[in-house]
């Protein structure tokens, strides 16, 4: 497990890249005030508000999680002070005047970036111009008017 990467995922950087594209500016791997041993992923220290994206295996993703056969007891166990641990955190920040947002691996980044900012005081959310989740077939097609 020490070799596993906790910073740095490819859903971080995506949806890192979108909220640096759409101007906004963070901060990430934030230690997390009062509780030096954890870490925001993306935070907007000014405005307080801590964002986590979370990996379904490890964090027990209610549509993805799996559960190892070996040693199954020990990685129930392992998991679910995970969870505890992502809820103690979350009541710990929200304590504090934070506001958090936790998002799934599995999670579209453009979703996760269009929610980010609607979660941003007006002052600091810029009007956004993400790509749409959604096909745009439709527009683009030509209008037949005789």
């Amino acid at each position: 497990m020490s070799r596993q990467g906790s910073r740095d995922t490819a859903p971080e950087v995506a949806v890192r890249r979108l909220l640096h594209a759409a101007g906004l500016r963070y901060r990430v791997n934030v230690p997390v005030p009062g509780m030096p041993r954890r870490t925001i992923d993306i935070a907007f220290t000014k405005a307080k508000v801590a964002i986590f994206l979370d990996g379904c295996f490890w964090h027990g993703c209610p549509e993805h999680a799996t559960h190892p056969k070996a040693n199954a007891e020990w990685w129930r166990k392992k998991l679910d002070r995970n969870m505890s641990r992502d809820t103690e955190t979350t009541e710990h920040l929200a304590a504090s005047g934070w506001t958090v947002l936790r998002f799934w691996e599995h999670e579209s980044a453009v979703d996760v970036a269009r929610t980010i900012t609607t979660s941003l005081p007006p002052k600091r959310a810029p009007s956004l111009r993400l790509p749409s989740t959604a096909d745009s077939t439709e527009d683009s097609e030509p209008d037949n008017q005789s």
